[in-house]
Formats: C-alpha cells, structure tokens, sequence
C-alpha cells in the first residue's frame, strides 16, 4: 500500500453516472471531496463534471479487466474511499432469464467489485474505506430475483474476503444492503414482475412500501448519507459490517 503523500484524498466512485452513485457523488463534492467519476458514458461523465471542479470523469466499463488500468491511470493521490454503486441490468426470475445473463450478472457486481480493488491498492492508506452496495437481494432475494439476488449474494461473500485481507493493513471495508430505493433499475425490476406475474405495478409497489416499519421506501439521499458518515474516523468499528438501510424491512435480531 501507498504512504500519505500529503495529497488531498480523493473519492473513486464506480457507477457515478447512475442514479444512486450521482446523489452520492454530489453529496460527496458537497463536503469537499474529490471525485474520480467512474463509468461507461462518455455524455453522462461531461454532464456530471460540469456540475462540479472536483469531480474528475473517468471513462471506463467495470465489466472489462481493461477498467483496472483505466482507473489506476487516473488516480493522483491517496485514496480516501472506494466506492463500487454500479447497478444490473439484468433482471428476471430463474424460468425466464437467460443463463448467460447470470454470468454477466456476477462479472459486474463480483468482478466489478474485484477490479476497482485492483485499480486502487497501491493508492489505499491507512484509514481508506472500501464500499459496495450490494443490495438486500443478496440477504433475502425474491423469485424473481435470479440475477441481483445470485450476484449480491456472492458479493457480500466477497467483500468478507476482502475485509479480511484489507483489515490489519488498516483499511476497512463496508458493504451497504439498502433494500429497495426509489430508482429506475427498480421501477424496471416492477414493470418485469408486474409483465410475469399479472399483478399491476401500484399493486407491487404498494407491497414493496409495505414492508417496511417505516411506511415508505429508503431515498437516494439517506443512502448517500450513509456512504459520507463511513468517512468518519469513528466509522473504522464497523469495518466488515453489512450494513441494511432499508427503513425496517428486516425484523431479525440478528
């Protein structure tokens, strides 16, 4: 791992552009940090760039190991946070989603994951945070969920791993379940279970609010919240937690 260097820190954010990791990266700039804007669309990265100097765009598909040197290139400092919040575009329940699409699903969350690890460790200091949003599908997937639920699953297996690793060189990592969020990955996850299953969509929402203790779903801006509190120096005790912001969804103790 890297030594300070006396440089400021800067955020890698992978999933900037979509619409959790651009919250958080605006939330992020806010409370002036730097960012490392990491996606695939060149337009999207120009339009989240303009709205501040310290976000930096890095043009880079997470699903190709030709990201890792993409991303490392564009590191000029230590690394303060690493922040994965790509999104899936695969969705489905296991009799219709094609086979394949489960292979993708687990190149983008858990290889995703893999090469943002390898596009920042030489730049990690002590106190670095290293985050995923994994989504509670992977804790507790629906039958409809085959892809998210398979791949999260896997990726919380992995960030266990990486924790361990990471841990005694003073890095910590965090995973973050939020549950469902107001988002169009998730109104699109709807409209797939609304087309197989009959039920109309307000019929689904209503059950996604449901089950919550609070009534209402989570925002994009208490997730961002989340994400800026694990800055704190404090937050290094909740190293290798899952942490489920979810509004109540789940009841168990434990």
């Amino acid at each position: 791992m890297a030594t300070p260097t006396g440089d400021t820190p800067i955020c890698v954010v992978v999933g900037a552009t979509g619409a959790m990791g651009a919250v958080i990266t605006a939330r992020l700039v806010d409370r002036g940090h730097r960012v490392l804007a990491v996606g695939r669309s060149a337009d999207e990265l120009d339009k989240l760039s303009a709205t501040s100097d310290l976000i930096t765009p890095c043009r880079a598909d997470i699903a190709s190991d030709d990201a890792i040197g993409t991303i490392s290139a564009a590191i000029d400092g230590p690394v303060g946070l690493a922040l994965f919040a790509a999104g899936l575009p695969v969705r489905g329940s296991v009799d219709t989603i094609e086979p394949s699409a489960l292979a993708l699903a687990a190149n983008i969350k858990v290889g995703g994951v893999a090469r943002l690890l390898q596009s920042v460790r030489d730049r990690l200091v002590e106190g670095s945070r290293f985050v995923a949003i994994a989504g509670s599908l992977g804790i507790e997937p629906g039958p409809l969920d085959a892809g998210p639920g398979t791949a999260n699953a896997a990726l919380l297996n992995l960030m266990r791993q990486i924790g361990a690793l990471y841990g005694p060189r003073g890095v910590t990592t965090h995973t973050i379940a939020p549950g469902p969020v107001d988002t169009p990955r998730l109104r699109a996850l709807i409209e797939t279970q609304s087309a197989e299953t009959g039920v109309p969509e307000s019929e689904i929402w209503d059950r996604y609010r449901s089950k919550t203790t609070l009534g209402r779903l989570p925002t994009l801006d208490e997730i961002a919240w989340l994400v800026e509190t694990l800055l704190a120096p404090e937050a290094s005790v909740l190293h290798g937690a899952v942490l489920t912001a979810d509004g109540g969804v789940r009841h168990g103790i434990l």
